[in-house]
């Protein structure tokens, strides 16, 4: 079982569809591993091309295999809007331990809405060998010896 540390690149976003008719698009995005939610800041008046370049860490149990983004549309005076989303297989990234920015396909209701930019990094987590995975305690830089 994958465990350790995913880190999520937001790199842009093309082609999505403007849900504002008068004025210009205002996407952000909401990413979530299974209980693990992030959001992206807000590409004020980018449109259906916007672009973030922000980077979100995720810790990673065992039984996560995918990661979804969803791409909203503040509005100031209704509720945001909904533009699509993304979901992302982890398996091939813990196979392969990084994944350059790739696009991948946003869908709304099972039809195409534009694409997502995104580049994966997983750092797996080490166990010890001791049982447990906590890192030695140090307490002050004295260790208590366990020889009498």
């Amino acid at each position: 079982m994958a465990q350790g540390t995913l880190e999520v690149v937001l790199v842009s976003a093309k082609g999505l569809e403007d849900s504002d008719f008068l004025s210009g698009m205002d996407p952000y995005a909401i990413l979530t591993c299974r209980t693990q939610e992030k959001k992206s800041s807000v590409a004020s008046g980018q449109g259906s091309a916007p672009e973030w370049n922000e980077t979100f860490l995720f810790s990673i149990s065992g039984g996560v295999s995918e990661l979804k983004i969803k791409i909203m549309d503040s509005d100031s005076f209704t509720q945001d809007d909904f533009v699509g989303e993304a979901t992302i297989p982890l398996e091939p990234l813990f196979a392969e331990g990084s994944i350059p920015p790739t696009s991948y396909n946003v869908v709304k209701d099972q039809e195409f809405r534009g694409e997502i930019r995104v580049g994966l990094t997983f750092t797996e987590q080490r166990s010890s060998d001791r049982g447990f995975d906590a890192e030695e305690e140090s307490f002050g830089g004295w260790k208590q010896s366990c020889i009498d």
